[in-house]
């Protein structure tokens, strides 16, 4: 009976050390990785990303007419644990504070991610095209109305 309970403490043991595999979904990403652009006749639309490490990615995003930029954010997107985060901090918006949306569904060409808190977008979308094509959309409600946001870019 001895050796009946050794064994068993020893199996219980072994189970709770066994260590938990995190899996890495931002590796799905992967393809974004690069600097991508968009001309059109508003201005130039530019997003650039590199990868800092296997959890995390670094994004900027800028819109440029002529010589002023109107509108510059840098985006964190990040795995925490077995979640992905797209964290965008926008210049002169939120008080200049990051808000957080949280990766929804992905496939090898998609990434959805959700924020129903936020005021606007509550929805942003990656969607790769072509390997030097993809299609970056926000949308959701703004003052009670439907309101959506489309931007095709190149990788250069």
């Amino acid at each position: 009976m001895k050796k009946f309970h050794f064994l068993l403490a020893l199996i219980l043991i072994c189970a709770s050390c066994k260590k938990t595999e995190k899996i890495n979904k931002l590796k799905v990403a992967g393809w974004l990785i690069g600097h991508w652009e968009n001309n059109m006749e508003q201005g130039k639309l530019s997003e650039t990303w590199e990868e800092a490490n296997d959890s995390t990615y670094n994004g900027t995003s800028y819109f440029i007419k002529e010589k002023d930029t109107l509108h510059h954010e840098v985006i964190l997107l990040t795995q925490k644990g077995n979640e992905v985060y797209y964290i965008p901090t926008v210049q002169g918006q939120n008080s200049d504070q990051p808000v957080t949306f949280k990766l929804e569904r992905s496939t090898s060409k998609q990434m959805i991610f959700i924020n129903r808190q936020h005021n606007f977008p509550q929805k942003i979308v990656y969607r790769k095209v072509m390997p030097d094509s993809l299609i970056a959309e926000i949308s959701g409600m703004e003052n009670g109305k439907p309101k959506s946001e489309r931007y095709a870019m190149t990788k250069n």
